[in-house]
């Protein structure tokens, strides 16, 4: 029999998870990472505000070609998408004024060529395409002398930061690793896995990029700990201040 409060902790670490939304492979296939969607949103979210004029809608990040898949070399997350390109799916409406303003055209190119930076760049994502879609043409509130009228985009609502403290010898060489920001137990445990295999989950910190603090993680994590596992990293939050408490 199932107790009441067994069914709010099995319903809340559902809901948990599903605020994850999907798990995108991060770097190639031998990168053995994967970064939550809602994390790679919300950078996205941020690089998108940078465009004058735009507010960005829904965004979502899907395989480009499934059919394409790699084979990762270490077990993946649970649901985890397999290694390979993605696909950007956003909206986004443009705010007008008059029709001296700049060619749609021209400024979807602009967004979608800031997007294409921040996925590749800044999170280190496989982009092969971006789709953009116009869903609302806004007119342009006007802005009071000397300041800036404020920007809107769709709320991203933030996923709860459940930090781990880090117990056992994976879980302390990864958290002494520099850019984690510290281990998360959004699946359940910071560190998980099978005979020769851990996974590592844990927020990246601010000014650092995930793929490069991923890499650092599973070399040192494989080398120290006893056995030589193999390592899978999946990042659940980026640019997170260092101080997080558990």
């Amino acid at each position: 029999m199932t107790t009441a409060h067994g069914s709010d902790s099995w319903t809340a670490a559902v809901r948990r998870r599903l605020d994850l939304g999907r798990l995108l492979p991060l770097g190639g296939a031998a990168d053995g990472t994967w970064l939550a969607e809602h994390a790679a949103a919300v950078e996205l979210r941020r690089a998108a505000a940078e465009v004058p004029g735009t507010v960005l809608g829904a965004v979502r990040l899907s395989p480009a070609d499934p059919d394409a898949a790699e084979e990762s070399p270490v077990p993946p997350p649970p649901s985890a998408l397999p290694p390979g390109r993605l696909r950007i799916e956003a909206e986004f409406g443009e705010e007008f004024t008059d029709m001296t303003d700049e060619p749609l055209p021209a400024v979807a190119d602009r967004l979608r060529a800031v997007l294409f930076a921040c996925a590749t760049r800044r999170l280190g994502l496989r982009i092969a395409e971006i789709d953009l879609r116009v869903t609302a043409l806004l007119e342009r509130a006007a802005e009071p002398a000397g300041k800036a009228a404020p920007r809107h985009t769709e709320p991203t609502e933030p996923v709860e930061l459940r930090a781990a403290t880090p117990e056992g010898e994976a879980a302390l060489t990864a958290a002494s690793v520099p850019g984690v920001a510290c281990l998360t137990r959004t699946l359940g445990t910071a560190v998980a896995g099978t005979p020769g295999h851990v996974r590592i989950e844990l927020a990246t910190a601010a000014g650092h990029r995930p793929l490069e603090v991923a890499r650092a993680v599973r070399k040192r994590v494989a080398a120290r700990v006893p056995g030589g596992p193999s390592v899978a990293v999946l990042i659940t939050a980026v640019d997170v201040a260092v101080d997080v408490a558990p």
